[in-house]
């Protein structure tokens, strides 16, 4: 019988910490913080955690060779109860957002798992998918964003699509080892995403430094971690960079929100970024 442990890891459960501040940096930027933000957050990670599930199974026969010690090529989950986690999340998911969000909800909700099942069954493979995957944490933002002015949240979801699309790239690599090129590429783009979220917006006074503090430690914790990649591209140093880019996320998030008028709930989202680290020394995050 598969333990909690064995799901834990089928659904890398830590790095869902990274999934409620796109939710949340989506709403402040939207005018939207408010009572169902948490509920929508919660669609997020349900969501997040079905797509993990689903990438576990559709990656079976690879990881077999790759990845024998994970939870459906060691034989702790078959893979038809893999995919029935991963489908059932999903509907759970829609279920929540519908819930807390109506229509308006669902009408990112359903692109969004459309987005994040396409990855892993067609386009993680292909030339596409980073930019597939950029697209699916983009929508998350816009998902938080939809009680409010949605259009507003737009550069918010392109700054963390973009640091997406960066840890996607190097996920590409973390197997095999990469080109000391791609951390040097990925390394210039975690620069620009930070400082797009470095902009104070509303703020002002000593709450305009809260966007430029979070964004500088979000771009220490994944910048060192790809500048160990450049000096060394092997697989176990490129799959830590892309541990780091998961798990630092919370801090970017919580740049935007701080930046569009919520200092207090963007420093509560990058608080959950030193919990991910400590939860992935016992679950990866990878």
């Amino acid at each position: 019988m598969p333990t909690v442990k064995d799901y834990a890891e089928l659904v890398r459960a830590p790095a869902g910490l990274s999934v409620p501040g796109d939710v949340v940096a989506g709403a402040a930027a939207a005018g939207a913080l408010g009572a169902r933000t948490p509920a929508l957050a919660g669609s997020s990670v349900l969501l997040y955690w079905a797509g993990m599930a689903a990438n576990d199974w559709a990656d079976r026969d690879l990881d077999a060779k790759e990845r024998p010690e994970r939870p459906i090529p060691s034989g702790r989950i078959a893979p038809s109860h893999a995919f029935a986690v991963a489908a059932g999340l999903t509907a759970a998911s829609l279920a929540v957002a519908r819930a807390a969000g109506g229509r308006r909800a669902l009408t990112v909700a359903v692109p969004l798992a459309a987005a994040v099942w396409a990855y892993d069954v067609k386009a993680k493979n292909t030339a596409a998918g980073p930019a597939v995957m950029a697209a699916c944490r983009g929508l998350d933002v816009l998902l938080g964003a939809t009680g409010g002015r949605t259009a507003r949240a737009i550069p918010a979801a392109l700054v963390v699509a973009a640091h997406t699309y960066t840890v996607t790239e190097l996920s590409r690599r973390e197997v095999s080892g990469a080109d000391p090129l791609l951390p040097v590429v990925t390394l210039a783009g975690t620069a620009a995403v930070a400082a797009a979220a470095t902009r104070p917006g509303r703020q002002r006074g000593w709450r305009a430094l809260v966007p430029a503090a979070l964004a500088a430690w979000y771009a220490a914790r994944y910048g060192a971690a790809q500048v160990r990649a450049v000096a060394d591209p092997s697989a176990p140093v490129v799959r830590a960079a892309v541990g780091a880019g998961i798990t630092s996320l919370p801090a970017l998030q919580g740049a935007l929100a701080a930046g569009a008028g919520a200092p207090a709930p963007g420093a509560l989202v990058a608080a959950a970024a030193p919990l991910a680290r400590a939860l992935t020394r016992r679950v990866a995050a990878t």
